[in-house]
């Protein structure tokens, strides 16, 4: 696909057409869309947890970290963001700084299996 391909549309249609294809698995199609979508609205939350959640399921957690932390930046609260970063951290061999975030999603949510 082309650049102009993920660029093309309202930022609206851009969010849609990532969400397809992040529901058809193709998380790489998925992250390039979002990436500009994010690159033009950085202060969204979805769109960038969205990204970070196409970068864990591709295996580039690294980048998927760093998404994640800035989904917390602007929304500390955001449950899911602190799950999903534990389990970056989890999947990056890195148990002790997880487990940290892991603890604080339960606490968010309740769920005993976090604390």
């Amino acid at each position: 696909m082309t650049e102009t391909y993920y660029t093309h549309g309202t930022p609206a249609e851009r969010w849609d057409r990532a969400g397809l294809f992040f529901d058809a698995k193709d998380y790489t199609t998925a992250a390039h869309i979002l990436e500009g979508l994010v690159d033009e609205v950085p202060e969204l939350v979805a769109p960038r947890l969205l990204l970070a959640r196409a970068y864990y399921h591709s295996a580039q957690l690294w980048r998927a970290e760093t998404e994640l932390r800035a989904v917390l930046e602007r929304d500390p609260v955001e449950s899911y963001a602190q799950l999903m970063l534990g389990r970056t951290l989890q999947r990056q061999g890195r148990p002790d700084e997880a487990a940290r975030h892991l603890r604080i999603a339960g606490a968010m949510t309740g769920d005993p299996d976090l604390l």
